[in-house]
């Protein structure tokens, strides 16, 4: 009579603990990279954000774009980066583009439309207590905590 081969209790017992343990080591390690993306998603965002509002106030000042005579040149709203703008040295009538599509902050809600997920601040409001109005001089995003670095998202 042969004896039947196969793994004792003790064995597959064992297996189960270093596989959960394993799997308890693995999961904050896989949040802090979730959540590492985010950030580097949001910090992206806000370049890109940043750079079409700069673009746009150069247009304003260099004649590209109209303006008004006490307008301060920057975009009015955040949605006007993606609609465009007419070029006044094109007799064509054609469009100046800052952005393609408006990025979303990432840390915002899902449902939100992505001009809706940042924070606008004002050429005319503080840096210290930033409020939107006439213009966007400036976004930050709404999202509470801070990053990785210890820096508040608002600050960003």
């Amino acid at each position: 009579m042969r004896r039947a081969r196969g793994f004792s209790l003790v064995e597959v017992v064992i297996t189960v603990a270093i596989v959960a343990l394993l799997a308890s080591i693995a999961a904050p390690l896989t949040e802090t990279v979730v959540r590492r993306g985010k950030e580097q998603e949001l910090k992206s965002a806000l370049y890109r954000i940043r750079d079409a509002i700069d673009a746009y106030k150069l247009a304003a000042d260099s004649g590209q774009i109209d303006k008004l005579a006490d307008a301060s040149g920057y975009p009015p709203t955040l949605r006007v980066l993606a609609d465009g703008v007419r070029d006044v040295r094109n007799a064509e009538g054609r469009r100046i583009y800052f952005l393609r599509s408006i990025p979303r902050d990432p840390f915002a809600a899902p449902e939100l439309p992505p001009e809706d997920t940042w924070g606008l601040r004002a050429y005319d409001s503080p840096p210290d207590n930033p409020r939107a109005g006439a213009d966007v001089f400036d976004v930050f995003s709404l999202a509470s905590g801070e990053g990785m670095n210890g820096v508040p998202y608002r600050q960003w």
